[in-house]
Order: C-alpha cells, then sequence, then structure tokens
C-alpha cells in the first residue's frame, strides 16, 4: 500500500514529512553542540540519541496501535513505507533537470541544485546532467533499496530509524571545518547502514539492465565493472550504484564537486567522458524503476516467508 502510494503521487509538497521534522531536530542540535570543545564527542552523542528515540518511539507507538485494532496498524505501517521511500519523487526531478538542461544552463543549473548538495553556479551542461543521473543512481539506494532493506530486518521502526541515520548524513556528515568532527559519527553510522543496501542495488540494477538485453549483453562485463570502480568514490557505498549506471550508460561519473566553497576532487568512475542526452536519462529511468519492482518483490517475499 504504501509503495503503490508513492508511486502514484510521491512526496507532494503541501504533505507534512516526518523528515522534516528530523531535519528541525537536527537543525536544534546542531546550532546549539557544534561549538566549544569536544565537538566529536557531541556529535556522536546526538546522532546516537536521535536514532535511538526515532526507533524507540516508533516501536512503541506501533505496540500501543496493535492493541486498538490490526487495521490501524496496517494503516500506521503503510504510511511509514510511503513517507520513506522517495523514488517517484527523485525521477520526476531528474527528469526536470534533463528538460531544463535542454532550454537553457541556466534554467539547467537551478533545477539541479534543488537534488544535490553540491555548488551549482558553476557547472556546464554536461555537468548538470552527470550530477542528475548520479543522484538517481545514489537516491535508488538511499531512498528505495535501503529503506526496504532495513524494513525487512527491522520493521517500520527500523525504517524510520534509517530515514534519521540517512538525514543526520545529509546534513552534517561532510568533509568541511564545520562538520569534520561533529559530523563524524553521522557519516560513519550513514556508511554502515548502506553497506549491504548499496551492493545490492548494484546487483539489482544490473540485472534490471540485463533483463532488456537479454541476448546482447554479458552481465559478468557490467558486475566486473561495478567491482572495478565501485571502490572508487569517496564514499564507501555510493560509487557501487554510481559505477552500474556509469557501466550500463557506458559514460563517466565524478571528478571535482565544490561543496560550500570548497572543491573535493573525487576519483572518475569510467573512462567515456561522452556527452550525455535525455535518452540515457530514460534508460536510466527504467533502469531505476525495474530495479525497484524487482526490491518490492524480494521484500514482499521475505516477508511473507520469514
Amino acid at each position: 500500500m504504501g509503495w503503490l502510494l508513492d508511486l502514484l503521487i510521491g512526496d507532494p509538497s503541501w504533505l507534512p514529512h516526518p523528515v522534516v521534522g528530523f531535519g528541525k531536530m537536527i537543525s536544534f542540535g546542531e546550532r546549539h553542540l557544534n561549538k566549544g570543545r569536544h565537538r566529536k564527542a557531541k556529535g556522536a552523542l546526538m546522532t546516537v540519541a536521535l536514532i535511538s528515540l526515532v526507533y524507540v518511539s516508533s516501536r512503541y507507538l506501533l505496540s500501543l496501535l496493535a492493541d486498538i485494532h490490526p487495521v490501524i496498524t496496517l494503516l500506521f505501517q503503510a504510511s511509514v513505507v510511503f513517507y520513506c521511500l522517495a523514488g517517484t519523487t527523485l525521477v520526476r526531478e531528474v527528469r526536470q533537470v534533463f528538460l531544463a538542461a535542454d532550454r537553457s544552463l541556466e534554467e539547467g543549473r537551478k533545477q539541479v541544485a534543488r537534488i544535490v548538495g553540491r555548488d551549482t553556479s558553476e557547472l556546464s551542461a554536461q555537468e548538470v546532467r552527470t550530477a542528475a543521473l548520479e543522484t538517481l543512481a545514489e537516491n535508488l539506494s538511499d531512498g528505495v533499496i535501503a529503506p526496504l532493506f532495513w524494513y525487512m530486518l527491522l520493521g517500520a521502526p527500523g525504517m524510520l530509524a534509517y530515514k534519521m541515520v540517512n538525514t543526520l548524513d545529509s546534513m552534517i556528515g561532510y568533509r568541511t571545518d564545520r562538520y569534520r568532527d561533529f559530523g563524524q559519527w553521522a557519516a560513519r553510522t550513514d556508511d554502515i547502514a548502506n553497506f549491504p543496501p548499496a551492493r545490492l542495488t548494484a546487483l539489482l540494477m544490473i540485472f534490471a539492465y540485463s533483463l532488456s538485453h537479454l541476448f546482447t549483453l554479458s552481465p559478468i562485463r557490467l558486475f566486473t565493472f561495478v567491482c572495478r570502480n565501485g571502490r572508487k568514490h569517496a564514499s564507501p557505498n555510493s560509487g557501487y550504484p554510481e559505477a552500474a549506471l556509469a557501466g550500463i550508460l557506458d559514460c563517466r561519473f565524478g571528478g571535482p564537486h565544490r561543496y560550500f566553497g570548497q572543491v573535493f576532487d573525487k576519483p572518475f568512475i569510467g573512462t567515456n567522458p561522452r556527452p550525455l542526452t535525455t535518452a540515457d536519462m530514460q534508460t536510466a529511468v527504467r533502469v531505476n524503476r525495474t530495479a525497484e519492482v524487482l526490491m518490492m518483490l524480494i521484500a514482499t517475499a521475505t516477508l511473507l516467508l520469514f
């Protein structure tokens, strides 16, 4: 129910979202704790406290709802799944980036700034399209596969706790002067939480693409490409879905990016610096959607069996 709802409407801007509340909690803690001495310890304390708060409170709420009526419990869990999945919204945003970039470079820069953390004011048209596709691949792991993975393991509370982990990393998990110490635990926790899902995402993407190229593609070639290039990313996880998409499209991701005024020189994933087109975006979206359906089948089968 939750997945179908996300598929149909995504995340409407008018609908209150729990991740917004997570962001406010993180901002409040960062504003009051990220100063003075012992910033690493204070960041660790905030990270553990917020993740524990979300998991324990949601599990307690679930037990209260179970005492009222099973249907209410079902609706709560469906709502959690709906809120924690972000597949449809990002697919729409990536499509809009390519449409905007086709109209003008400035429109493309403004549109891609909605979905990436890097500075976009000086990006070329190729870099705008590359940033959008990198985010699409990474978000398939962070926004779809990983939440469903943790739902299989720990139910709706585990899914919500994962979203808090992911939100912490996206807000304070940077190696900048401001966040290097305070956000270290948030970044490391996110690395651990995404370690299995990121690799599972790459495998699902390879399988999804292979389904439509049964007689023209060797999945072994793509798998070898991912194993060779996935570890090149600064993140121990993001490189794997990005490498899968770079291998599928025969293109190149990575390179230097600017965050908060600082330049980070990321290794290249892939070797073909060819121009990216709208056709590439459409292929990426098809792979993304097919991998999502495959993960839903895995999640459903696992929950039914165990």
